[in-house]
């Protein structure tokens, strides 16, 4: 039995005056009790109760003992229950880290309705696409693409993450082909078709580097390098640049979305799925997750659901198809 046990017995006992009662308080048996406070003098080196067949009375050391230890105890059962209070409340603060297009296209019409349903709630919002050390920065809830390396989180599949080969509604300019423009139906998906080509690239911020053009598609592999590219940091403004005719683009499909809906720019490929793709909702790993926390990860789901995104399918299943 630890120590704090031990003294929670100890000061129901002050309070019950006896064994038997302070068993019946904690469901065990009077001889714990006694037991578990005979433990504590011993640890002490010290007596705190005077034991009679009559009653039970402190000693002196017991009674400054309890003076002390008493308010301790009390100031502890009162954090503890502050504490379960706000891990089980519908309230409080919530540190949430978003990617900026997902973010933006996806979690900002959620955020308002969560908001709005749960205003209790604090919101601490950040958005960018590096890497955040949730643990460290005391971060609640994270949305991310990729592969989880790290054991003290925990990733639930929002949706697969299919990568799209995109061009502009007008299409690209091919001056060093045919000095015409090249429309979607006459993209030829190979190596050499491709390379020569105006491409947008995606540049990370985080390492500088550029997203190569290396993927498969319909079991072959492509690999392009081409010579007339134009390089963005930002996932948005890329789409919208390829939507102007500026380029060939490759994007996931939650950035394609918007502009093929709107008819500004098509889908010349859908590649095969790279391996550990996915969009994931992540938190840290710990028994007791807090309720405000729950509520999010649930909404969030429920929210992707209703607009088509699913862990097994994502709304390029039906508006985005390759035209």
């Amino acid at each position: 039995m630890d120590k704090f046990k031990s003294i929670a017995l100890f000061m129901s006992t002050i309070e019950t005056g006896s064994f038997a009662a302070t068993a019946k308080k904690h469901s065990t048996d009077p001889s714990t009790v006694s037991k578990a406070i005979k433990r504590l003098e011993e640890q002490l080196g010290l007596q705190l109760l005077y034991r009679s067949t009559r009653q039970l009375s402190l000693t002196s050391a017991g009674q400054k003992y309890a003076d002390t230890v008493g308010s301790l105890y009390q100031q502890l059962e009162s954090c503890e229950q502050e504490l379960k209070s706000d891990n089980n409340s519908y309230s409080g603060a919530l540190k949430i880290n978003l990617p900026v297009s997902y973010g933006r296209m996806y979690m900002l019409p959620m955020l308002s309705q969560f908001k709005k349903t749960y205003p209790e709630i604090q919101l601490d919002i950040s958005f960018n696409d590096e890497y955040v050390d949730m643990i460290s920065d005391a971060v609640d809830v994270t949305i991310r693409s990729g592969t989880l390396n790290d054991s003290r989180l925990v990733a639930q599949k929002l949706s697969p993450m299919p990568f799209v080969l995109c061009i502009s509604n007008e299409g690209v300019s091919s001056k060093g082909v045919s000095n015409k423009l090249v429309t979607s139906s006459e993209i030829d998906i190979s190596n050499k078709g491709l390379s020569v080509l105006p491409w947008l690239l995606f540049r990370f911020k985080q390492t500088g580097r550029t997203m190569p053009i290396n993927f498969c598609y319909q079991g072959c592999h492509i690999n392009v390098e081409p010579k007339n590219v134009t390089i963005v940091d930002d996932g948005e403004a890329m789409a919208q640049m390829c939507a102007e005719g500026l380029g060939l683009s490759l994007m996931p499909h939650f950035t394609a979305k918007a502009l093929v809906v709107a008819g500004k720019m098509r889908v010349v490929a859908e590649l095969d799925e790279f391996a550990n793709s996915g969009v994931f909702i992540v938190y840290p790993k710990r028994k007791y997750l807090p309720k405000r926390t729950q509520l999010f990860i649930e909404f969030v789901k429920a929210y992707l659901k209703e607009i088509g995104e699913l862990p097994s399918k994502t709304l390029l299943d039906s508006p985005l198809k390759p035209s």
